[in-house]
């Protein structure tokens, strides 16, 4: 498996990113340091969370997802093999909301005391916030690369106007770049990506890691009917997909499983991995079994004919 190199930085990952929204909400300790160590052993590199997870949860405050990847960190000695990845903007707390710029500096400080390092490799603004000047939101995260904090910056949920702009105040080098974008991007959800979103990304090389990759669990065939829809948390959000395009998508995918022997969720991601721009879609696992299914889309071909075919299928 070749290592991509995320947009024109230093850093290399495998081609798939392991989500850490699960972690202390629908994967506990156990299952979250069992995951955790599957995912390294089979080549994974990346970990990708965020202060605000998941502080949807009756009980939770945020948080819990770092702190459980912090724990891990600290008892597997695996932080040399990883990549970690994390964000601000969602969560409020000292210093104000979403991306003041009082409030990167204390999110940041406490996301690196509930991870347990004192390095986060790819730090986002989790959304825009477009009540703070892109100046002096970008001279924050300056300022977290300068005392050795942070190393590559990242945006999430940026429109192409809004990251074009910020990638414009950075041109002269008086201001950090954007390096990396995470979009909500998958078979059935690309209006938000695809276009100028997409181009702009594939100009600038900037690295770009899809969220939602496999459509909140929908992508692996687990929702076919009405039926299906009680089988987890997430399964509320399938109605609308079995209504749309949904069923049309996974017969499609069906037809590639049928030739290739991948399964549906193998499919969906190594789609995604084939995409101009793409260099590693983002999915959780809330068991060992689930990882073990998503691991072989690393090294899954798919042919020109059957990439078109599931393109032709969402559009």
């Amino acid at each position: 498996m070749t290592l991509r190199r995320l947009g024109s930085t230093d850093l290399k990952i495998a081609p798939l990113v392991l989500g850490g929204n699960v972690f202390g909400w629908t994967a506990d300790r156990d299952v979250g340091f069992a995951v955790l160590d599957a995912f390294v052993e089979g080549g994974g590199t990346m970990i990708d969370t965020a202060d605000v997870y998941s502080a949807w949860v009756d009980g939770h405050s945020g948080g819990e997802s770092e702190t459980m990847i912090g724990e891990w960190l600290r008892s597997s000695g695996k932080r040399d093999k990883v990549v970690i990845a994390t964000k601000v903007g969602m969560l409020p707390g000292e210093g104000g909301e979403k991306l003041a710029p009082a409030r990167i500096a204390a999110a940041c400080d406490a996301s690196l005391r509930r991870l347990g390092v004192d390095h986060i490799d790819l730090y986002y603004a989790h959304q825009d916030d477009e009540s703070v000047p892109q100046e002096e939101m970008l001279a924050a995260f300056g300022r977290l690369i300068d005392a050795g904090k942070i190393g590559v910056l990242g945006a999430s949920n940026f429109t192409a106007a809004r990251l074009k702009s910020a990638v414009d105040l950075s041109r002269d080098g008086s201001l950090p770049r954007i390096h990396v974008l995470q979009p909500e991007y998958n078979l059935v959800s690309r209006h938000r990506f695809e276009g100028e979103l997409q181009d702009f990304c594939v100009t600038e090389n900037i690295a770009v890691l899809p969220y939602y990759g496999l459509a909140s669990g929908f992508l692996t065939g687990k929702y076919r009917s009405r039926d299906d829809l009680g089988k987890s948390v997430r399964g509320g959000r399938m109605a609308d997909l079995l209504d749309g395009k949904g069923a049309d998508m996974l017969a499609a995918m069906d037809e590639v499983a049928a030739e290739t022997g991948a399964t549906p969720a193998q499919i969906a991601l190594a789609w995604l991995i084939a995409q101009p721009g793409v260099t590693a879609p983002i999915a959780s696992a809330t068991s060992v079994d689930q990882l073990h299914d998503l691991l072989p889309a690393m090294t899954l071909d798919l042919s020109k004919e059957q990439l078109e075919r599931l393109t032709d299928a969402g559009a």
